[in-house]
């Protein structure tokens, strides 16, 4: 009668604290009674308990092990495509149809209906030994007749599909306010897609600045998506066509196909997955020199009230740009850490887990977007703090600097307002703000130069090397808006 009384009591404690629900008290009683009424068959259920309990751990441990073996044969994506494009034109949709993944995760993000922070997804792009066809994991999947038809088959002749090679997507953000964050995401593409919606007029402003963006850092391998024609005529649809091909001519993306799209009804998402495999086809990647990560995020993996003994290490996130990393191995992050007298230090720490989306990596090499848990405490990485820092081995890494000289050439007209103003030549005592990388950071001109190089006083140094590309924006309006590119000189 004791044992009865415990399960009574535990069963009350569940409901009270899990459900929320007091008024259970009755219905356990009843039970109790049945119980007792049946000595034999209280036995019996409880010997078949047991035998459960030990068959499900069974399986539990069986299917642990084939997780660690998924882990260590999981190949690490080669290539990181971007989607960019005005606000609201489908480029979290896009990326949640070619990869089964919605980068939007923040409250913030989910209340607006819009992407704040890079988001990151990643997709298996297969291929079918029989017809050739090649087409993204999941569109192979979404394209199943029923839900009950294997997954992983070619939705053409039915054979199972290969592995051909991984991809990332960057979901950069396209408001006007959050142009730094998509530069910074430009930093770490080796192509694109462009977004442009049928159901408004083309160039919208952020089109024509993500575009040049593009340009900026070099990004050639361009796909343009006609996303949205699902709301607009054929013949609208024809004449917003029309304004994209106008739009590009003279571009780096002139020559880029345009394909038709309604993300949010899956149409023509299969042939967008084949234009990705023929047109951003996998950089060649340097995994002999020395260990570079661009941080583009950083986290505190850790719920409210955790217990101290569960607590996790700070989490940076971003891309290897050349070399490679090891779970055991020190990394140093520069700039580091910002004292309350203003001044930076690096920071050393442990490399405790690598991580590409869900998968689990001993080690990493450059190409797709990771996640490296290290030793630091998470008050440190905790809401994007070490974002624009950089990751390297100890004394690896390239100075820290507090005043830059830029090479700069600016543009013919400012990009991202609606009106046409012309750039005027930067001056003496102006505020200028800079990305380098995923680094942000703002200074006075103290000097201009001969070659069109400016010398600025940053309020936040960066650590950078020679030669890396900068986008210049200048204030306009209550708004920083992109007015050139230049090269850092050392």
């Amino acid at each position: 009668m004791g044992k009865k009384k415990k399960k009574t009591s535990t069963e009350e404690e569940l409901s009270t604290d899990e459900l929320g629900i007091t008024e259970k008290k009755k219905t356990t009683k009843k039970k109790t009674i049945k119980k007792s009424s049946s000595k034999k068959t209280t036995k019996k259920k409880k010997t078949t308990k047991k035998t459960t309990k030990k068959s499900t751990s069974k399986k539990t441990k069986k299917k642990t092990t084939k997780k660690k073996l998924e882990k260590t044969d999981f190949i690490q994506s080669s290539c990181n495509v971007g989607l960019v494009g005005h606000v609201d034109h489908g480029k979290t949709t896009l990326v949640k149809a070619l990869s089964g993944t919605w980068t939007e995760k923040y409250s913030d993000e989910i209340n607006r209906g819009i992407t704040i922070k890079l988001g990151y997804a990643e997709a298996a792009i297969m291929q079918c030994p029989n017809c050739n066809l090649v087409i993204a994991e999941s569109v192979a999947n979404n394209l199943r007749k029923s839900k009950k038809d294997q997954k992983g088959m070619c939705p053409k002749c039915g054979t199972k599909l290969n592995f051909k090679r991984r991809i990332s997507f960057v979901d950069a953000p396209g408001h006007e306010i959050l142009m730094a964050t998509m530069l910074s995401g430009a930093s770490l593409m080796d192509g694109a897609l462009l977004l442009i919606a049928a159901n408004e007029i083309c160039p919208q402003p952020q089109t024509r600045e993500h575009l040049a963006a593009l340009g900026i850092a070099k990004i050639e391998n361009i796909i343009i998506i006609q996303n949205k024609v699902d709301s607009v005529s054929k013949e609208k649809a024809i004449e917003h066509y029309n304004q994209i091909k106008e739009f590009v001519k003279g571009t780096i993306a002139e020559n880029a196909p345009i394909i038709p799209t309604s993300a949010i009804f899956n149409s023509n998402i299969d042939l967008i997955s084949q234009k990705i495999e023929e047109i951003i086809i996998s950089p060649e990647l340097d995994y002999d020199s020395e260990f570079l990560f661009n941080i583009a995020r950083s986290f505190d993996v850790n719920r409210p009230g955790s217990e101290i003994d569960s607590i996790h290490g700070g989490v940076i996130g971003g891309s290897i740009i050349t070399g490679k990393i090891s779970v055991g191995e020190e990394i140093e992050i520069r700039p580091g850490f910002r004292s309350k007298d203003g001044k930076y230090s690096s920071i050393v720490t442990t490399v405790q887990t690598i991580y590409e989306g869900k998968n689990s990596l001993n080690s990493a090499k450059p190409g797709g977007l990771i996640a490296i848990g290290t030793k630091l405490d998470p008050s440190l990485t905790r809401t994007d703090q070490l974002i624009g820092n950089v990751a390297g081995k100890p004394s690896t890494l390239p100075e820290v600097q507090y005043t830059v000289e830029i090479e700069a050439h600016l543009l013919k007209e400012v990009l991202g307002a609606e009106e046409k103003i012309a750039v005027t030549p930067i001056i003496k005592n102006e505020l200028i703000m800079i990305v380098v990388g995923t680094s942000l950071s703002a200074g006075m001109v103290q000097n201009i130069g001969k070659k069109n190089t400016i010398t600025l006083k940053l309020k936040r140094p960066i650590c950078a090397l020679d030669g890396s590309i900068v986008a210049i924006s200048r204030r306009i309006k209550n708004r920083f808006r992109l007015i050139g590119y230049g090269y850092l000189v050392s």
